[in-house]
């Protein structure tokens, strides 16, 4: 292998001692400090409105203009998604999809007075069904 018997030694002996284990990489160093981690979820929770946008939709690429005007760092938009959920505990979801024509008032009248009435109407003929069987 080329290597002298003094250095087999010398490894064995870190071997026994447990000093050859291998050791993580720390990485580079977190640009943004713990103060500021603590702050963008109090900035964000503000909403998306708060901060220019026209809805509260927050996604990673807005997230990072946050970060970016807030506390001038930038960060590659996959790299926001990883604090996001690794660091923050935010998930991903997606905004339930709603027709703009939707009529909230005209929904709730339905449950309140349609509805029961659909069910009460099908009523009978479920237990004159169960009889017949």
């Amino acid at each position: 292998m080329g290597v002298t018997s003094n250095s087999v030694s010398r490894w064995m002996k870190m071997a026994q001692a447990g000093q050859l284990a291998a050791k993580p990489h720390p990485g580079p160093p977190r640009l943004m400090s713990t103060t500021q981690e603590q702050e963008l979820p109090r900035l964000l929770q503000r909403g998306a409105r708060a901060h220019g946008w026209s809805n509260d939709l927050w996604t990673a690429a807005r997230v990072r203009e946050v970060i970016q005007r807030h506390f001038g760092i930038d960060y590659h938009v996959e790299h926001v998604r990883h604090i996001l959920k690794d660091r923050l505990n935010w998930s991903s979801q997606r905004p339930e999809q709603r027709a703009y024509e939707r009529d909230e008032g005209e929904i709730e009248r339905w449950k309140q007075v349609e509805l029961p009435r659909i069910k009460k109407r099908s009523r009978p003929q479920e237990r004159a069904h169960c009889l017949a069987g």
